[in-house]
């Protein structure tokens, strides 16, 4: 959550110290188990300490949509605490350990410390632009567009959180998953993973194994731009 934060703001030694003293409990979880259900009153925010999590909706249907990702140092549920209910659900995509925080704790350290609050703030307006373009991604690009899209996004964003290589990395989704994400069916996301590896693409020596020949070719399949991240300038993932 610190090394999160700061990323964004430059945050004083004190500052820092006021994060790390925050107290909290540190909870595993296995794969699916629910961080927060829709319509829940969460008195506790999380954050990712391992593991991956997801956003998720459920229509009158049935079928899910998830709607966007998270990874180690990400705060997933603090809107929810802010607005005083879940209005959807976050649930854990592998098995990991969160930190619980009291979201009064939050909020009494964002009133207390300005930089802080300014951080989180942007932590969030960041969330909701990666959200507009997971929008974009189901609602105007193809097929083969959006799963090049996301495996490019997955691939920057890990990097990024010190966690894989941005060319070769363990894709935390299952093809099922991944429809749900992109919203398209399990064999049609087979048939267009198939058809990048076919194109040379990308390598799946294991169902989940990504392995990424050329970065900038399959940027370009995937119309995908990192501007939407607000990385820094002088981010080291964006020098490959």
């Amino acid at each position: 959550m610190l090394r999160k934060l700061m990323y964004w703001r430059k945050l004083s030694p004190s500052d820092q110290a006021a994060i790390l003293a925050l107290p909290h409990t540190v909870k595993a979880l296995e794969a699916h188990n629910y961080i927060v259900r829709e319509f829940d009153h969460p008195k506790f925010t999380s954050v990712i300490l391992s593991g991956f999590a997801v956003r998720h909706k459920v229509v009158a249907g049935g079928q899910r949509q998830i709607v966007s990702i998270h990874m180690r140092g990400d705060m997933v549920d603090l809107q929810s605490s802010l607005l005083g209910f879940a209005d959807h659900s976050v649930q854990m995509l592998t098995a990991g350990k969160t930190a619980l925080i009291n979201v009064e704790e939050i909020n009494q350290l964002a009133d207390e410390r300005p930089e802080i609050a300014r951080a989180l703030w942007i932590d969030t307006l960041v969330d909701a632009s990666i959200h507009r373009e997971w929008t974009a991604n189901v609602g105007r690009r193809d097929a083969r567009t959006r799963i090049a899209h996301l495996l490019c996004e997955f691939a920057l964003r890990m990097k990024v959180a010190g966690i894989a290589e941005q060319t070769d990395y363990e894709l935390p989704m299952t093809q099922e998953q991944l429809a749900d994400a992109t919203g398209l069916t399990s064999v049609h996301v087979n048939r267009t993973l198939k058809g990048l590896q076919a194109d040379g693409l990308i390598d799946r020596s294991t169902p989940r194994f990504v392995g990424i020949g050329d970065w900038k070719k399959l940027a370009d399949v995937g119309d995908f731009n990192s501007s939407y991240l607000h990385l820094k300038d002088n981010e080291p993932a964006l020098a490959d």
